[in-house]
């Protein structure tokens, strides 16, 4: 996909005036531990950041070069967590949310309209559309996906140095096969989303 279609989008917003346009993504939703992770990007216009992409899309040295691209030419972006204890207590839509208000409060300057990843509208007080698949149709969506991304996989790698036995370092808390059978062998650590377990330990 090349770069121009990553702003077509955008495009169509700053045709109807708005100018300051901020993506909003996540990563982290589905894991069995850990935080959800949100990022808020104001991309200048137009700007060509070459492999910008779906953090998916991407390999994780790839996802690192682009991550202190996209801090320098923003115009303003925001990263925030809702922690495991959130996500067990409102749900994981209700704490995405949290993140994503969280990351948008960071901003240094208010945007004129936010484009949200995927299909789930929030009243964020702005101007809101939602975009399914959005980290790889838009630019400012895709500059999100990277940095959520990055930043949670750093808090994952973190917490493996204090829980070793659950390879967080490897599959940053999603579940793998290795990550159940450590469950199984260890129980939880303090990071699990125990509303995540009910049913595996459940089984039991």
């Amino acid at each position: 996909m090349s770069e121009k279609n990553m702003w077509q989008i955008e495009e169509t917003l700053f045709g109807q005036g708005f100018r300051l346009i901020c993506g909003v993504d996540e990563a982290g939703r589905g894991p069995l531990a850990g935080p959800v992770c949100a990022a808020a990007v104001i991309l200048p216009p137009h700007l060509e950041i070459p492999g910008l992409d779906d953090s998916k899309k991407l390999t994780d040295k790839r996802r690192r070069e682009l991550m202190p691209i996209i801090q320098e030419k923003a115009v303003a972006y925001g990263i925030a967590f809702a922690s495991h204890t959130e996500i067990d207590q409102i749900n994981i839509l209700q704490a995405t949310f949290f993140a994503m208000e969280r990351a948008l409060a960071q901003l240094s300057v208010q945007p004129d309209f936010v484009l949200i990843d995927g299909n789930r509208e929030k009243d964020f007080g702005l101007p809101v559309k939602t975009v399914v698949k959005g980290d790889s149709l838009s630019a400012n969506i895709a500059a999100a996906s990277i940095l959520a991304k990055v930043t949670r996989d750093d808090f994952m790698e973190e917490k493996a140095k204090e829980y070793p036995q659950y390879g967080f370092e490897i599959h940053k808390g999603y579940g793998t096969k290795a990550h159940y059978a450590a469950l199984t062998d260890y129980g939880p650590c303090p990071i699990h989303r125990m509303t995540f377990l009910k049913k595996f330990y459940g089984d039991k």
